[in-house]
């Protein structure tokens, strides 16, 4: 992922992918009666308000393969129901990015119906084609890899949403040892060569990407760096 003009193209496509998340877990929020986190101005698109300068270092030290935006201010109190309300909030933001997904699978397959992906493509249809190949791809990614159970991921809270009283003690324990956990999965998958995080999601992916394209997840790759 180091060529210039692949670059020029994943980077804006990720900073909105990721921008879109963030805002809408804060409509989200503020639509549910918390306004903290469009009171400070993370209702919005404009992806300065939600960078993360840790997020972005490590996403330039990582080769652009890993990296964060700052999270959304919840306070749960606001919510009229604080379980509902965190389970709804936290599901915005992979439901957004399942659809730009889709967006991006009907782009994908209409161009590819009108003759897209042939053996020399070049010009803007080329350019658009690997803006929504790589838009659904990377929206995919982000969306499943959120709903990893795992604080301070969209899935541990999505699973207190739902959760029995009960589990909540455990819960609250989990998101003291949950972001280690993640690191040590994402440290693993630079020392030994696999990940498993993405043996997790791969598949997921590689299914939903199917749906929504009609083109298998290897030949969309194939796409995104002709």
């Amino acid at each position: 992922m180091t060529d210039p003009a692949f670059i020029i193209i994943f980077l804006p496509v990720l900073l909105f992918s990721l921008t879109f998340h963030e805002a809408a877990h804060a409509w989200m929020a503020s639509r549910l009666g918390d306004p903290t986190a469009r009171l400070l101005g993370r209702l919005t698109l404009n992806p300065l308000p939600h960078l993360d300068i840790w997020g972005t270092l490590m996403l330039i030290l990582s080769g652009f393969r890993f990296g964060w935006a700052k999270p959304v201010p919840v306070d749960i109190r606001q919510f009229a129901n604080p379980k509902q309300g965190m389970f709804l909030t936290a599901s915005a933001g992979p439901a957004s990015n399942i659809a730009l997904a889709a967006v991006c699978g009907l782009v994908v397959r209409s161009m590819i119906a009108g003759g897209w992906g042939g053996a020399t493509p070049t010009g803007f249809a080329h350019s658009l084609g690997q803006i929504a190949v790589m838009g659904l791809v990377m929206n995919l990614s982000l969306a499943f890899f959120n709903l990893i159970p795992l604080p301070p991921l969209d899935g541990s809270k999505i699973l207190y949403g739902v959760a029995p009283a009960q589990w909540e003690a455990g819960l609250w324990q989990l998101e003291r040892v949950g972001p280690m956990l993640l690191m040590l999965l994402i440290l693993v998958g630079y020392v030994a060569g696999f990940s498993p995080i993405w043996m997790l999601i791969g598949p997921l992916v590689n299914i939903t990407a199917h749906i929504l394209s009609g083109v298998p997840l290897a030949v969309l790759y194939g796409m995104m760096q002709a």
